[in-house]
């Protein structure tokens, strides 16, 4: 059941599952898929066989229903378009679908024929998970031979999103050899490009949401040979908790009639709480691209000058800014860090490290040193600058520093773009061997080596390489399918090393 809002947007519960649920999700083992998945924790296997089952019964379930159908596409690069029919038991669901994936106009639906299918029956529980391969009764399951995304027994409407955008990945590198990006993107008045990597939480939506330049998309982007960027999608995905108007403009104005708000709680007068995360932290809203005022007509342009790779960094130790070398890129790309804040509970206080390959891990069917090899050589072939920015704390870890603040890093965002870093000096940080510059336009120098910010410079430095041993750790699952160049990449320094033989 929806519910209206104060100013007339449509909010939604998505019931028992209000996020991704990754250990229920599964690509068909065939013989396309068999050798060139990267299986294991991420990609689980699941028989064609069992899926046949689900997808009968889940036809089953919607027959004699009243069913809502979607015609739309993704990918906005017309070379690159894909036609998706989707499939739903709510109506709402499908509406996230308009919203969210590229409509085609009165003309183009009356021939129109689907390439993939999305079914979805958030109603739907499998009665025998075990008997059908599954963990448990809700699931989210590929099948690259049939071309069916088949979501049952969640609501949660980024299972649909996700179950494309991770086809997606698979279809374009194997059969297309376009990158797939789990990045946000937009364009300066200059032509100029940037894109920003980085996982939930870390800024994307908010730092992509320029008011100077133009939006080419929030979340999914291919590269192609031809040297463009374009968007996979025809709308915003973006986090609601917390929200203001004053922090992110755009994304406030975006929630309208038209819009879908998932899982929030509300103030008398129907007006939305957005502090409120007791339904859950991952509160959402859905909007169709053109409720941006600034945005990128088609959604797509040339090869970016300025990457970007977005971490909050919550251990304090990361600096706000750092220029990355080639090698660097590929290792940071590979690793797709981020640290979760700790929980809720009382007496956790203690940052949780997160690493997520490719910045996306989750929806990445193939081996994360493909992308990261597809990256780096059209990082050089374009001359790419690459930064890792952290969006993160300063001056000790959570709970001791601060949060970096957001206009801090637009400033260093902004000089970036606008070549004003180009001719300052840089220098080197001990540990992690990130190049830091010694003075940034609208940045106080002081926070810009982050050792600076701390009151106990012995902890900064146990800290630094106390994280520099989780990337260490993490990285050795890649190490024997990764180059020198990306191996050398990482850190300098690990836990079993003294800082004072460096330094």
């Amino acid at each position: 059941m929806g519910k209206e809002t104060a100013n007339g947007t449509l909010a939604i519960n998505t019931g028992e599952f209000t996020g991704r649920s990754p250990k229920d999700r599964f690509l068909v083992k065939d013989d396309y898929t068999a050798d060139k998945v990267w299986w294991g924790k991420t990609n689980k296997g699941i028989s064609p066989e069992n899926f046949d089952i689900l997808q009968a019964e889940v036809e089953k379930y919607l027959s004699g229903k009243e069913i809502f159908v979607r015609d739309g596409y993704v990918c906005a690069d017309p070379k690159y378009r894909m036609n998706v029919r989707t499939i739903t038991e709510y109506p709402w669901s499908n509406m996230f679908i308009f919203n969210m994936f590229l409509r085609p106009d009165a003309s183009e639906l009356e021939n129109f024929e689907e390439e993939w299918l999305v079914l979805c029956a958030p109603g739907y529980k499998a009665p025998d998970p075990a008997a059908v391969g599954l963990r448990q009764g809700n699931f989210s399951i590929i099948n690259f031979t049939k071309k069916i995304a088949l979501v049952g027994g969640s609501a949660y409407t980024g299972e649909m999103k996700k179950g494309i955008f991770s086809a997606l990945n698979f279809i374009l590198p194997v059969e297309r050899n376009v990158l797939p990006m789990h990045c946000s993107a937009n364009v300066g008045e200059d032509g100029k490009t940037a894109i920003f990597f980085g996982l939930s939480g870390t800024g994307k939506t908010t730092l992509s949401a320029d008011p100077d330049r133009k939006l080419i998309g929030d979340d999914e982007h291919g590269w192609t040979e031809e040297n463009r960027i374009f968007n996979f999608e025809g709308g915003c995905y973006a986090k609601a908790i917390d929200l203001t108007e004053e922090k992110e403009p755009d994304i406030y104005r975006a929630i309208k009639p038209g819009a879908i708000l998932e899982n929030v709680i509300f103030k008398e007068n129907n007006e939305v709480d957005y502090m409120d995360s007791s339904i859950t932290q991952n509160t959402r809203v859905s909007y169709p691209l053109y409720h941006i005022d600034n945005i990128q007509e088609p959604s797509y342009a040339d090869n970016p000058t300025d990457i970007f790779f977005l971490t909050c960094d919550a251990f304090g130790v990361l600096p706000p800014v750092s220029k990355l070398t080639p090698g660097q890129a590929a290792y940071h790309f590979i690793s797709g860090y981020t640290a979760k804040v700790a929980g809720t509970e009382a007496g956790i206080t203690e940052p949780v490290p997160s690493f997520s390959a490719c910045f996306g891990e989750p929806f990445m069917p193939l081996h994360p040193t493909v992308y990261a090899e597809m990256l780096s050589k059209k990082m050089q072939e374009a001359g790419v600058n690459v930064w890792l920015i952290n969006t993160g704390w300063s001056s000790g870890p959570y709970g001791v520093g601060s949060r970096i603040k957001l206009k801090y890093t637009r400033a260093m965002i902004t000089a970036i773009l606008e070549g004003e870093l180009n001719d300052v000096e840089f220098f080197a940080d001990p540990i992690f061997g990130l190049h830091m510059p010694k003075s940034c336009p609208n940045v106080p120098t002081e926070i810009l080596d982050p050792i600076n910010t701390w009151e106990n410079k012995g902890a900064y430095v146990s800290k630094a390489i106390q994280l520099a041993h989780s990337f260490h750790l993490n990285f050795e699952k890649f190490a024997n399918q990764a180059s020198q160049q990306i191996i050398e990449g990482g850190p300098l320094i690990d836990e079993h090393h003294h800082l004072d033989e460096h330094v």
